[in-house]
């Protein structure tokens, strides 16, 4: 007999169950916070960007990095909008899931880009994990207004076909479950060649930047209308 648990149905159910639940504690979270002072805002639309050493410009300066690019030509084309790099190296998608609400009111962003789980992928955490967290994301991000580009990433088959095509079906799965842009793969223009990437074969090199950031414009700049 099949048991309500192995039931695929009733599983899909419970995965949406849960993440209403993770929504309605991030929306009450939300509201206790906006009741304590916050700093004042700029009053210009912002860019929040959230994501791991990728956008963190590890082993780069911060102006070299795509983000940093990213709000130069921002500045140019759009120049009524700012950005803010709230990225941190080795971050998680745990630890995005954990900061973003105080994100969310320290900047009030108009578009959040999220660019995380890499870090996730690499270390071999769960993947349902993984996908609650950035749902989480957002799902907050989408509770005050802002609207999401989710980010993908893809990593090295070690873990056998499952992880690595269950990793990158996350980004897609929630790209269309909270109908939001997705940019699939962040490194698609650079990932080819090793020229691209430091020592350490992760991270890409300032000249490889300019070209994260067209592609990442790509996507982003139909959000800023």
């Amino acid at each position: 007999m099949r048991t309500y648990m192995t039931n695929p149905s009733y599983a899909a159910w419970l995965r949406r169950f849960q993440w209403a639940i993770g929504l309605v504690l991030l929306a009450a979270a939300l509201s206790a916070q906006a009741q304590q002072p916050a700093p004042a805002a700029s009053g210009a639309p912002t860019v929040l960007v959230m994501g791991d050493s990728l956008s963190a410009a590890y082993g780069l300066s911060a102006e070299e990095g795509w983000v940093a690019l990213t709000a130069a030509r921002l500045g140019k084309e759009k120049p009524a909008w700012r950005m803010v790099n709230a990225s941190i190296s080795g971050e998680t998608s745990a630890g995005g899931a954990s900061r973003i609400v105080g994100e969310l009111l320290r900047v009030k962003p108009k578009v959040v880009v999220i660019e995380l789980g890499a870090n996730d992928g690499l270390r071999g955490l769960p993947l349902p994990e993984m996908r609650r967290n950035l749902a989480r994301m957002i799902g907050a991000s989408r509770h005050v207004g802002a609207r999401v580009l989710l980010v993908g990433m893809r990593i090295p088959p070690n873990y056998g076909p499952e992880y690595t095509q269950g990793f990158e079906r996350i980004y897609t799965d929630l790209a269309k479950l909270f109908d939001v842009e997705l940019l699939p793969f962040l490194l698609q223009p650079i990932a080819a060649d090793r020229a691209n990437f430091q020592n350490d074969n992760l991270h890409p090199v300032a000249a490889a930047q300019p070209k994260l950031r067209d592609h990442v414009w790509q996507a982003l700049a139909p959000l800023l209308d």
